[in-house]
């Protein structure tokens, strides 16, 4: 054998048996671990992988839905729901498209959303990582398709819905306003928020890596549909009853207004107006004193507006009857050290006189005669230190005290409007139990479809005394000459009470008017009350009773209610 084939041979491979089994058994084993591994993923634990890979498919899709309307009780709109859009950007698809790089088309978005360009592009840049970020929320259809057009990575337009009100700062203080995200937070779309938003329809779908839907797999929440509400308010009243309040304030130079007017026959508010308003629409000029309803939450002094109710209490309790004579003589009268006073000796009075020229001695030696506690449920009866069952939010109860003794002096003083705090609305509720001959009904802002049951609380016919009482104030010799209406009698009464401050009373009033009409059948109960008007004029009769006058004869012709007076001996004429 030669060499050459020797060497051949020793070249050939030679199989080294612990290397072959070696890999064999390493092989084998990894082949077993993966069968293993995926028979134990498919057999012993599918759900995982199920739920691993409908993490990344199975979506839930949310149907749009408009929030319900208010109206009047006429059908007026006053709060309606148009579809918008929302600018959203998605920063994590912008990164990794490679940034913002058409600058141009940056800075013109930033400019038609009104926004710094500099600080839109830091604040996309600033979370590369994040999916979500709001840039402008709902812009106007026109905004919405520029933006479409400018075909930006990782700007995306989302369907929602904004808020509007057609009747402005008119109604504000009822209807009350939405948040950005829908959502009530004053007035009725506060109080009736869930039943204004219903629910959207959900929907179950599956969607592949590009985000196109590929499978449909059914409803898991019906849709609710949103609930529309009627409320009682005549919106051609509350827009003149707002009118004559911005008036007279504008033009008394007061603080603050409040008008509410409601129908006696069945306790709806037909009008409740307040100043200063808001306008609704313009989520700048929301300065919370504007958007305090004041006629539900801002309690004060009533003065003697609440004259009336003590004389109510006086007959109710036998202490007096309609045809009783009263001293006032001199005309001052001192108790426990102080003085209540008249602004002049008026001598023998009526009850009716009393009423007429509001003298403080005579209601006074009323209320002594009465005990505290009839005095007391007389205006709890009334509706004072109460709630109005109204369902506006911030309702204050006012202050009513209820204690085992009383002075004689406080007694005095709780006769003619003072020791007590009530609301416009109660103030109004009051004599709308007055025009309802002493029943009274639980008030509401929403429409009633059927008479409401009402309470009796006093006795009809000392109601119709004090109401014919009433009617002497407003003819020539009584205080609130200016709350005539041509055509109609009045009853009603004037009230001015200085404002409490730390120590006693200050030189601020509050001038307030309440009253009813027609007086042959009452249809309408109105209490205006203004506060802190300026200058020589601040009484009742001068401030609040001319706003009653205007209020309420627009009122009556706008509900076609017959006259029930010679207007021949009326100075003032209305069209």
């Amino acid at each position: 054998m030669s060499r050459s084939t020797h060497a051949k041979r020793k070249l050939r491979p030679t199989v080294i048996p612990w290397r072959f089994y070696t890999v064999v058994v390493a092989i084998g084993l990894m082949f077993t671990m993966l069968v293993a591994r995926a028979a134990y993923i498919q057999v012993l634990e599918p759900e995982r992988l199920k739920r691993e890979g409908d993490m990344r498919s199975l979506r839930t899709k949310t149907g749009d839905v408009q929030r319900g309307t208010i109206t009047d009780r006429h059908g007026e709109e006053l709060a309606v729901s148009v579809p918008v859009k929302a600018v959203w950007v998605d920063p994590k698809v912008i990164a990794d498209r490679g940034g913002i790089q058409k600058r141009q088309h940056w800075t013109a978005l930033a400019d038609a959303l009104g926004i710094k360009a500099a600080e839109l592009i830091a604040k996309i840049e600033s979370s590369p990582n994040r999916r979500f970020m709001y840039i402008k929320r709902q812009v106007t259809p026109a905004l919405s398709e520029y933006v479409r057009k400018l075909k930006l990575p990782g700007v995306f337009l989302k369907t929602e819905s904004r808020r509007f009100y057609p009747a402005g700062e008119v109604s504000a203080h009822i209807v009350g306003v939405t948040n950005i995200d829908a959502d009530g937070i004053e007035g009725i779309e506060s109080t009736f928020n869930d039943w204004l938003i219903g629910s959207p329809e959900k929907r179950r779908i599956r969607k592949d890596r590009s985000g196109r839907t590929v499978e449909e797999l059914g409803i898991i929440e019906a849709r609710e549909k949103p609930g529309d509400i009627e409320l009682a308010i005549d919106q051609r009243i509350q827009a003149l009853a707002y009118r004559e309040l911005k008036i007279a304030t504008e033009y008394h130079g007061a603080t603050s207004g409040s008008v509410v007017v409601i129908d006696v026959e069945t306790g709806e508010i037909l009008a409740l107006a307040n100043t200063p308003s808001f306008n609704p629409n313009n989520r700048a000029d929301r300065d919370p004193f504007r958007m305090r309803n004041r006629a539900v939450t801002d309690a004060f002094e009533p003065g003697s507006t609440v004259k009336p109710m003590v004389v109510l209490g006086a007959l109710a309790n036998g202490v007096i009857d309609a045809d009783s004579v009263i001293s006032t003589s001199p005309g001052w009268m001192r108790i426990g050290g102080r003085e209540v006073r008249d602004s002049k000796n008026y001598g023998d009075m009526s009850v009716r006189a009393v009423l007429q020229k509001s003298s403080n001695v005579g209601v006074t030696k009323m209320a002594l005669q009465s005990s505290p506690d009839q005095l007391i449920e007389t205006f709890f009866q009334l509706g004072f230190g109460g709630l109005s069952d109204a369902m506006l939010p911030g309702e204050s109860m006012g202050h009513l005290s209820i204690r085992r003794k009383w002075s004689d002096f406080e007694l005095a003083t709780l006769s003619f409007g003072y020791g007590m705090t009530i609301t416009p609305i109660q103030l109004a509720r009051a004599y709308a139990v007055l025009g309802a001959g002493g029943i009274k009904y639980p008030l509401s802002i929403l429409k009633l479809n059927e008479l409401p049951n009402g309470d009796r609380v006093i006795d009809e016919r000392h109601v119709a005394n004090v109401l014919e009482m009433l009617e002497s104030v407003t003819e020539e010799g009584g205080t609130g000459t200016k709350a005539r209406v041509p055509g109609y009698r009045v009853a009603g009464k004037t009230g001015t009470a200085r404002k409490a401050i730390a120590g006693g009373y200050g030189e601020e009033y509050v001038a307030d008017f309440a009253g009813v009409a027609p007086l042959s059948q009452p249809k309408l109960a109105i209490a205006v009350v203004i506060n802190e008007p300026a200058g020589d004029k601040y009484y009742g009769g001068d401030v609040a009773a001319p706003v009653f006058s205007a209020v309420m004869a627009g009122a009556l012709h706008y509900l076609n209610i017959p006259p029930d007076a010679d207007t021949s001996d009326y100075a003032r004429v209305w069209p």
